[in-house]
């Protein structure tokens, strides 16, 4: 599966058009990681186990994007975006979507 931010694949011709395509994951602190992040936080630097977190949650919204375009018989997704919203103090839902499309 191809996917791209762009409108278009370079050197591919678009030739069916499926239309908008999925995929979202929401995930919480876990109590360990959040302890260890907030003494982090005191000293500065990466928070490397909520950059762990959401680079998951990125990857899982990616593959149920692509298993939805799948589906469609699509080889590419074009247009795609991604997104990330704070659904509680605990939990961040990232949805990736896009334009899942057939090439030649």
């Amino acid at each position: 599966m191809i996917l791209t931010t762009t409108d278009a694949v370079p050197g591919r011709e678009i030739t069916s058009c499926f239309g908008l395509v999925k995929g979202s994951s929401v995930r919480a602190k876990h109590i360990g990681a959040d302890i260890v992040a907030s003494l982090r936080n005191l000293v500065g630097g990466e928070v490397k186990e909520y950059a762990a977190l959401l680079a998951g949650t990125r990857e899982q919204a990616i593959d149920r994007m692509v298993a939805d375009a799948r589906k469609m018989g699509a080889d590419a997704i074009v247009a795609m975006r991604l997104e990330t919203s704070t659904i509680t103090d605990g939990a961040s839902e990232v949805i990736a979507y896009g334009t899942a499309v057939k090439l030649t």
